[in-house]
């Protein structure tokens, strides 16, 4: 898939290809134009990626080759045991979970999916869960604390699952109920932006003593598409209202909202994954051993505290001049 802002790296990219594969033919030394070649593009690269639009950001946090929920797992873990079903209607495809080694250290590992094909995102419901994939996430969290295992959750939903069925079941309690239990969570919590993170759909499993988003993600309370088609009725807006809305990983740590921001290779995570994976399951680790030495009641009380000062503003009292 290729973006609109990435087209004139392509270009160059295969007009390097062009100069090498002629240079082959003809038996013609041309390193010092394949040298200045590569140099312009990786220029380019730079600045064009170190560059990037909030809307160009949301473009690639989208990207059909990024890694998902499983891709991370299967990477990082050295045993994963996938746990279904919330006990209550059913196994929600759209949200995975279930226990992991990594490094000796088993965690509880839950997460939005989607899919790398339109079979498999028809599957997984194209990450969209329903009440009975965060009742399923709650389940396994309460698992995780019976047994003292800190838990790992991976971000990456439009949103939870609008449906009607979806509101019959419950979605909005379903979510709120997951925001109450988090906060009391005795274990480690360390909750992960990898794509995208759309309104109650992506809080419902990400309250957490640490909260990280990936370079080119984007955490809201709506899509800038549906606030484009909100505030002015066509989607045409969205550029606009991603700029408003200041949904980035750069915008959401200035903000106070996260902990941190784990760096993509350059032109995003799908363009080298191994080395994405492997920042990803070092900062876990490196979280894990952090938050293990808090004491328990200690922990609760910091990531209680760390959400509620969220949003809050100081007003001063207004004078009063004298008559």
């Amino acid at each position: 898939m290729l973006l609109d802002f990435e087209k004139p790296i392509v270009e160059l990219e295969s007009k390097l290809a062009d100069m090498k594969r002629l240079a082959d033919e003809n038996g013609v030394d041309v390193s010092e134009a394949v040298r200045t070649l590569e140099e312009r593009i990786n220029q380019l690269k730079r600045n064009t990626y170190t560059n990037l639009t909030r809307w160009q950001r949301v473009q690639l946090s989208r990207h059909p080759d990024r890694p998902y929920t499983l891709d991370y797992i299967e990477a990082i873990a050295d045993r994963f045991i996938e746990l279904h079903g919330d006990r209550t209607v059913g196994d929600d495809k759209a949200m995975v979970g279930g226990l992991a080694d990594i490094e000796g250290q088993t965690v509880m590992v839950i997460g939005h999916q989607k899919g790398h094909n339109t079979k498999q995102r028809q599957y997984r419901n194209f990450g969209m869960a329903n009440p009975e994939g965060y009742r399923k996430a709650l389940r396994l969290m309460k698992m995780a604390e019976k047994f003292n295992k800190p838990i790992v959750t991976f971000i990456d939903t439009p949103g939870a699952y609008p449906g009607v069925e979806a509101e019959e079941r419950g979605q909005g309690e379903a979510i709120a109920r997951n925001l109450r239990e988090m906060f009391m969570l005795r274990v480690p919590v360390i909750c992960i932006v990898i794509g995208e993170g759309a309104s109650g759909g992506a809080l419902g499993i990400a309250i957490g003593d640490r909260v990280f988003m990936l370079e080119n993600t984007w955490y809201s309370v709506i899509s800038p598409e549906n606030c484009s088609t909100i505030l002015w009725r066509s989607w045409e807006y969205k550029e606009q209202a991603a700029e408003t809305m200041k949904l980035t990983a750069s915008d959401m740590l200035e903000f106070g909202l996260i902990d941190g921001i784990l760096d993509e290779p350059l032109g995003g995570a799908h363009t080298d994954p191994v080395l994405m994976k492997t920042v990803v399951k070092e900062a876990i680790l490196q979280q894990i051993e952090e938050l293990s030495q808090i004491p328990t009641d200690e922990l609760i009380h910091q990531r209680i505290e760390k959400f509620t000062h969220m949003g809050v503003v100081l007003e001063s009292a207004p004078k009063v001049t004298g008559s």
